[in-house]
């Protein structure tokens, strides 16, 4: 197991307190502390002062103060300054893996090949979009007039991230933010604000200007609320449950800015029967499991055409018994832990629930021995629910993968839509035409054909339905945050009489 005592490597930089404002680490003001504990062994590796909602003000403050001249650089100095930060990134890789594996319990292997490669691939792809910020071409709409639009930042924007993809999601919400030209404030959640903290600073080292990118690491209830209801934030984005999404939306109306959601999910995983069963009984695994089935794009509900339907759950119980839990820091492990102990106790609930209407194929239980004192829970297949039950309309955020069968393709569409999310889905058949009709008529923000779970920097990530609206990553992301003006001139050399006339009558 790992060890008590491995250090967070860039604690004794981090001694100065855990919020990032115009350009330093400060202490919180809320006269209280958090710990982040290690979740593979319930170890405490970092104390902080929470922040109050003074913090969120002077963080504000300094955004607001850094939007003039971030907002004046040209494209091509934002470009720059975000080729550095994608340098300085890459120079501290292992770092900031290191750290996302140790506040998270994730697999030290998938945050070395996923989180921080992507963030870094994310980075480098907002500093070229930086130089493609375009309105529409001038044209002649109106007589003498030209008119074009521009697209301009929108000013301070205020957002909030989740625990589950901490380095991610930061990244997610602040370099479209900037790319455009924005300031920001982040507001990691409680638990896991290490690489939001080191991200900040790698922004600094790398040139970005002080109070462009500040972080601010409290409760959802004090520091949260605040920030989305602050009146000098023109934008909020969040990404967390529908719950808190509906609270966030509230307090965002009362001042009547921009907002972006990124909610909850409950993915299908349909299954044709004319599909390559092999691949897709591990599609199912790999796509229901990563990050411990904390991701909202998770595949959670396997709806397999009847041929198929026994044959997947035997093989895919046997492929979940196989995978390697254990400790995230040991290269051959392949599931860590869940975030913290209540939530391995909210996901086994809805498994014990379940034994009282559905079969539970595989796991179902907590591991003992060596794993016992960390928030583990065994990968576990559950069959035979009805489409109506908790543990296929919830969203659980564990490592729990329900499978049911269905008869005809029309069947099998429609319980793919029969939940009130709309992030992701998959479809898996050989035949063309056939995932095709599942990709038009599955109503998520993401349909994958034959896969499950890739993304990259240049598509759109976000949801329809209960899962929110707008888009994080690509260009769709990037004009999220810009705001559009329509400029007008009159071409013509002397006052446009005839329109004063029209108006107001022959007068002098």
């Amino acid at each position: 197991m790992h060890k008590p005592g491995h250090r967070f490597q860039a604690q004794d930089r981090l001694a100065d307190g855990a919020q990032y404002i115009a350009g330093r680490l400060t202490k919180g003001t809320s006269g209280r502390t958090h710990a982040v504990v290690n979740p593979a062994t319930g170890e405490e590796v970092y104390t902080y002062e929470l922040a109050s909602t003074v913090d969120v003000d002077a963080a504000v403050s300094a955004a607001r103060e850094a939007f003039p001249g971030w907002a004046g650089a040209t494209p091509g100095e934002r470009s720059d300054a975000l080729h550095r930060f994608a340098a300085v990134l890459a120079e501290r890789a292992d770092e900031f893996a290191r750290a996302e594996s140790l506040q998270c319990g994730k697999p030290l292997k998938l945050t070395r090949e996923f989180d921080v490669p992507g963030t870094i691939d994310n980075t480098a792809y907002f500093a070229g979009a930086a130089r493609h910020l375009q309105g529409q071409s001038a044209g002649e709409y109106s007589g003498d007039h030209t008119s074009y639009v521009r697209r301009e930042p929108i000013g301070v924007v205020g957002s909030i991230a989740p625990w589950n993809y901490p380095l991610q999601m930061a990244a997610w919400k602040i370099l479209p933010a900037i790319a455009a030209g924005n300031t920001i404030v982040l507001k990691p959640a409680e638990l896991t604000p290490l690489t939001s903290l080191l991200f900040a600073e790698a922004a600094t080292e790398a040139g970005i200007p002080d109070g462009v990118i500040n972080i601010v690491t409290g409760l959802g209830k004090e520091a949260g609320e605040h920030l989305v209801g602050h009146p000098d934030v023109a934008m909020t984005s969040f990404t967390g449950s529908t719950a808190v999404g509906k609270r966030v939306a509230e307090i965002a109306t009362s001042t009547v800015k921009r907002l972006h959601l990124e909610l909850g999910g409950k993915a299908p995983f349909v299954v044709f029967d004319d599909a390559d069963l092999e691949a897709a009984v591990h599609g199912a695994v790999a796509g229901s499991l990563i990050n411990t089935g904390q991701d909202c794009t998770a595949a959670t509900r396997a709806y397999v055409q009847r041929p198929l339907y026994e044959e997947f759950v035997s093989r895919t119980a046997a492929l979940m018994a196989s995978v390697r839990v254990g400790d995230p820091f040991a290269p051959d492990t392949d599931l860590g832990p869940l975030i913290s102990h209540a939530q391995r106790d909210r996901v086994a609930g809805f498994v014990d629930r379940a034994r009282d209407y559905a079969r539970v194929v595989t796991g179902g239980e907590a591991p003992q021995g060596d794993l016992k004192s960390g928030a583990y829970y065994a990968p576990t297949l559950v069959a035979d629910a009805a489409q109506d039950s908790e543990i296929v309309q919830a969203e659980i955020f564990g490592p729990v993968l329900v499978v049911l069968p269905f008869d005809t393709d029309e069947e099998g569409i429609a319980l793919a839509n029969d939940t009130p999310y709309g992030l992701a889905a998959s479809a898996w058949s050989r035949d063309v035409y056939r995932a095709n009709r599942a990709t038009r008529e599955i109503k998520a923000g993401c349909v994958w054909v034959n896969d499950h779970i890739p993304i990259i920097s240049e598509m759109p990530h976000g949801g329809y339905k209960a899962s929110g609206f707008g888009k994080d990553m690509s260009a769709y992301s990037f004009e999220e945050y810009t705001q559009i003006k329509h400029v007008m001139f009159d071409n013509t050399a002397v006052a446009r009489k005839d329109w004063h006339r029209t108006i107001f009558g022959d007068r002098p």
